[in-house]
């Protein structure tokens, strides 16, 4: 089966910091995979703040996750403060992907990359919805 293999962007237009607490840790002692996940949602979360929206409201309309992909690189440890970039790219009429990278501060270790599918709904309409200009134009798209 080939690997998953995710090309990343040069440049991330938005990076945040976090500190890996013993709740994100496994059984082995490293972070845990689906505990990743949680931590590239706040990411998202903080990105989306940084340009004036929340994950609920881009222009009166939400986003919803249409599709993941990690590929996990090392394992990172209790302590150690992750740095998540995050930029968007590849913009459909209804929506775009969320490239991330995650890495150890100190070190730069690559912990792990992915995408995140994203597509605009409306909530009061139950439907999928248009990308807001304005948000492709501040995310850079």
């Amino acid at each position: 089966m080939p690997r998953i293999q995710i090309d990343l962007p040069e440049h991330f237009a938005y990076s945040t910091e976090m500190t890996l607490y013993l709740s994100h840790m496994n059984y082995a002692g490293h972070l845990d995979n689906a505990l990743l996940l949680s931590l590239v949602s706040e990411a998202r979360a903080r990105f989306f703040m940084s340009l004036g929206y929340t994950e609920l409201n881009v222009e009166g309309v939400g986003i919803v996750i249409a599709d993941a992909a990690v590929q996990y690189r090392s394992e990172a440890f209790h302590g150690e403060v992750m740095v998540v970039g995050m930029a968007a790219s590849d913009f459909s009429g209804k929506g775009c992907d969320l490239p991330w990278r995650m890495h150890e501060k100190l070190s730069q270790r690559e912990v792990a990359r992915g995408k995140t599918g994203i597509v605009f709904f409306d909530y009061a309409a139950r439907k999928v919805a248009p990308v807001p200009a304005s948000f492709r134009t501040r995310a850079g798209g």
